[in-house]
């Protein structure tokens, strides 16, 4: 039987290993895709999501609503993810700095175009609400949580996460479509 999520955060206040390792478990997934929605370099959001644990660790005994720290972790990723952000970007030296590259990799341009073609979805996405743009950026994860994970992250009712993600993405077509993607993103 799975132990309730307050239970789980009070005894690994109490240093219960299993108690923490069900919470990271249950709730890694979400971490990782608030994080990722913020666009970090793989580095700084490893930095990220390994913060947002050590801050939860640090702040386990002061969680005043142990059943919500799903929401907790959502706004202390998001809250570490803009301090990189505002930090700007770290330069990570190399061995290789100097050598050349014997396969140049993917075609520039195409890169290019695929860098345009994301910068306009996300000019897009920026215009629907913080809600749907946290709810689209976690369930587009790469490995996305279940929804009884969202649920708890997010404070949403787990039957209102298909419905409200169909209106999100309906809002997000509807935007799409009054948008000119050949012109930068731009709307026409």
């Amino acid at each position: 039987m799975e132990r309730a999520v307050g239970e789980l955060v009070r005894a690994a206040e109490g240093g219960d290993a299993q108690a923490w390792n069900a919470l990271v478990e249950r709730y890694n997934g979400l971490v990782w895709a608030v994080v990722r929605g913020h666009r970090l370099r793989d580095a700084d959001a490893a930095d990220v999501v390994q913060t947002t644990w050590l801050r939860l660790v640090e702040h386990l005994g002061a969680i005043r609503d142990a059943d919500r720290v799903g929401a907790w972790l959502v706004t202390t990723a998001r809250r570490e993810s803009l301090r990189v952000l505002q930090r700007g970007a770290r330069q990570i030296p190399s061995e290789d700095a100097g050598l050349e590259v014997s396969d140049p990799g993917p075609d520039p341009e195409a890169l290019a175009v695929a860098a345009d073609s994301d910068r306009a979805l996300w000019r897009c996405l920026a215009q629907l609400s913080e809600r749907c743009r946290t709810l689209l950026r976690v369930l587009a994860s790469d490995t996305p949580p279940s929804y009884a994970t969202v649920s708890a992250g997010l404070n949403m009712p787990i039957a209102s996460i298909g419905p409200t993600r169909a209106r999100c993405l309906g809002q997000l077509r509807a935007v799409l479509a009054r948008t000119d993607l050949s012109n930068d993103g731009r709307p026409v």
